[in-house]
């Protein structure tokens, strides 16, 4: 079964830069959209097909699309309708950028989930400013996660630093919450042992292997039963799943 690899980005920062996915065949659209947002402040993931687009979506988080109708090798209102229909994507915003400006398919596109329909030829400012205000709703509508919770009975409490088995406080070292807390936060997703280390702000890549082995061991021996939840792939790296 295809693992989740963590994307490359860091996660060590809880308010890492917005990545926008732009889905769109014609390069000098792509280019100018991915131009214009990354002056905002946006990193962008650009696709010329679908294909490409749903191989990254997989293994990499996406906080807004901007999809146009006509791709070569896959139809836009599909593509809507499948994130939308996903419960992992169904929470990604989506704006039509399309040549289309029909009023029926405008009404179709919002019909089947899309958030805004914008027609070319386009204002990139506008364009812009149109991704802000969904990402602004749509902030305001996710609830600020405090705990995370494993299992039956294993407490991640994010406002102070504490793991809870049963009640009980476990005591971990700075490097061990920090793990866990980066693996539990994505259950399923596969780090790579430089990316924990990044996460832990370690600079000394000669100890790569034998540091990031001893604090998950050491974590494994603390959580008990749970720490069966912290798996290793093989020749990939660590991480936390339910199962």
């Amino acid at each position: 079964m295809e693992e989740n690899i963590a994307p490359e980005l860091s996660p060590f920062s809880s308010k890492a830069t917005k990545t926008i996915a732009i889905v769109d065949d014609e390069p000098d659209i792509v280019e100018l959209v991915s131009i214009h947002l990354k002056k905002s402040g946006y990193k962008t993931a650009e696709f010329e097909s679908g294909e490409g687009f749903f191989k990254f979506i997989k293994s990499n988080k996406v906080d807004l699309v901007i999809l146009d109708l006509m791709l070569p090798d896959s139809d836009g209102f599909e593509i809507c309708k499948f994130l939308k229909n996903e419960n992992d994507y169904s929470n990604i915003p989506v704006i039509m950028l399309t040549a289309r400006g029909d009023e029926t398919e405008k009404i179709l596109g919002l019909e089947i989930g899309a958030d805004d329909y914008v027609t070319k030829p386009f204002s990139p400012r506008e364009l812009v400013a149109r991704v802000k205000a969904i990402l602004r709703r749509n902030d305001k509508k996710t609830p600020e996660i405090h705990k995370i919770f494993i299992g039956d009975s294993l407490e991640i409490d994010l406002n102070k630093y504490e793991v809870k088995i049963e009640g009980q406080k476990i005591e971990l070292t700075s490097s061990e919450y920090k793990i866990l807390n980066l693996l539990s936060n994505k259950k399923g997703w596969v780090y790579s042992r430089e990316q924990i280390l990044d996460y832990l702000g370690v600079s000394d890549k000669g100890v790569l292997d034998r540091t990031v082995d001893v604090h998950i061991k050491n974590l494994r021996e603390k959580l008990g039963q749970y720490g069966l939840f912290i798996k290793n792939i093989r020749g990939v790296g660590y991480k936390l799943e339910e199962s």
